[in-house]
């Protein structure tokens, strides 16, 4: 695995046979940051944290400069700042990094119509059919590299190999701004000596398991008794595992990437306790939770409260509907009553969330004889037509006007950001 600092970097050099490795993982460098140092070159080589400079908030990036000293995405800013005190915090602007992404993901399928997006900042390219026109896989990928630094002032990190778990590897042992083809022939002499955590599904708990039966490095998964591996991770995790430690990953370009759920959530500067200003908040991200639905043209049939506490316990609470919406006063209806519920008992919440899952395709309209939420859809639509002419925040429910101050919002638009951290 390499170190987020890059201090790790592995790059390959000329010459190297490319032809089998057909498969790239592009992977823009340090995203959130890059995107923030455009506009203030003159911290370039300081200390650069984005988030909120406020002890609730988290790390949503750290340039590699404040990665050395280790900051990393995710973490406390808090913890962030006594590792790093110079660190200067930059606020998130995340609709620019969201027109960014759309700009190099252009840029991708320039080259190749194959292309599978993987989160705002990476994607996965098969090259094989756009050889002809655009070179051998490692000179495609130095033409994108080069397009991606010309026409946005960011770099990408670039893995290309024969199957996607090899080239995602290989992109981050790239980092930052560098190339590394591994050719097929070269997949297992690459794997073997990595330890047991690049493998792909090997989270902190697995990893521990495998660790206490002595196998430390790929290479003892590969020659591990198969028995051995299913009483530790089970018989499913055992068969892919072992199947990822010689290098198969039969995974193609997914051109369908299905969005399994919709979510939006805030972490409060402090500890909140008022009710009314909880249910507010819920209104406010069912009806944002209901816009990305109708948006994208989905339904949804599960509905999902999400609670964290002020001593980081975490609850959630899912109801199912009878017929699925893609309304936010239904949406929020649901999760009220669940919301109700735990308060009852008296809460002193720190995070507070709503998500939709179960989707579908669909209007929401018309499934049953009477739609009891006709009403207020309409409504809702025509509040998006409006927000398509004007921007969000144009016209909201009465109850979100009164004053207060509001929360702090510590992840994006895209859900967690998975993609960020390198």
């Amino acid at each position: 695995m390499s170190r987020q600092d890059g201090s790790d970097r592995q790059t390959t050099g000329a010459g190297v046979d490319d032809t089998t490795a057909t498969m790239l993982h592009i992977d823009m460098d340090a995203f959130f940051a890059s995107v923030e140092l455009l506009d203030h070159p003159e911290l370039v080589h300081l200390p650069v944290v984005i988030g909120h400079r406020s002890g609730r908030s988290v790390v949503t990036a750290a340039n590699y400069v404040a990665r050395k000293y280790g900051v990393n995405s995710a973490m406390p800013m808090a913890i962030a700042l006594r590792r790093c005190p110079a660190a200067i915090v930059l606020e998130p602007h995340m609709s620019r990094y969201a027109e960014v992404s759309r700009q190099v993901m252009g840029i991708f399928t320039d080259m190749t119509p194959m292309v599978e997006p993987l989160s705002i900042d990476e994607a996965f390219l098969d090259v094989a059919g756009a050889r002809r026109l655009h070179g051998s896989p490692a000179q495609i990928a130095e033409k994108i590299r080069a397009r991606v630094f010309a026409e946005t002032g960011l770099t990408c990190s670039v893995g290309a190999a024969s199957t996607k778990f090899v080239a995602k590897l290989a992109s981050g042992r790239a980092k930052p701004d560098g190339l590394l083809v591994i050719p097929a022939e070269d997949t297992i002499g690459f794997l073997h000596p990595l330890p047991v955590g690049a493998l792909w599904g090997v989270g902190a708990t697995t990893e521990q398991a495998l660790l206490g039966l002595g196998l430390r490095q790929v290479r003892d998964i590969a020659h591990a008794p198969i028995e051995m591996l299913q009483r530790a991770v089970g018989v499913a995790a055992a068969h892919k595992l072992h199947d990822l430690s010689w290098g198969i990953d039969p995974r193609t370009i997914n051109l369908e990437r299905e969005e399994k759920s919709v979510g939006h959530e805030v972490t409060f500067e402090h500890d909140v306790t008022d009710v009314a200003r909880l249910r507010s908040e819920l209104l406010r991200q069912s009806d944002a939770v209901a816009a990305k639905l109708r948006g994208n043209g989905l339904v949804a049939r599960t509905v999902v409260l999400k609670l964290r506490y002020a001593d980081f316990s975490t609850v959630t609470r899912s109801r199912t509907l009878n017929e699925p919406t893609n309304v936010g006063r239904r949406i929020y209806e649901e999760v009220a009553a669940s919301f109700d519920v735990l308060a009852a008992r008296g809460i002193r919440v720190r995070l507070i969330g709503v998500r939709a899952e179960q989707l579908g395709t669909g209007d929401g309209a018309g499934m049953g004889l009477w739609d009891d939420d006709d009403d207020w859809r309409e409504a809702e639509l025509a509040v998006d037509t409006v927000t398509a002419r004007f921007g969000r925040g144009v016209v909201r429910p009465a109850s979100q006007l009164r004053g207060g101050s509001a929360p702090k919002r510590d992840v994006h638009p895209f859900g967690t950001p998975q993609g960020e951290g390198e």
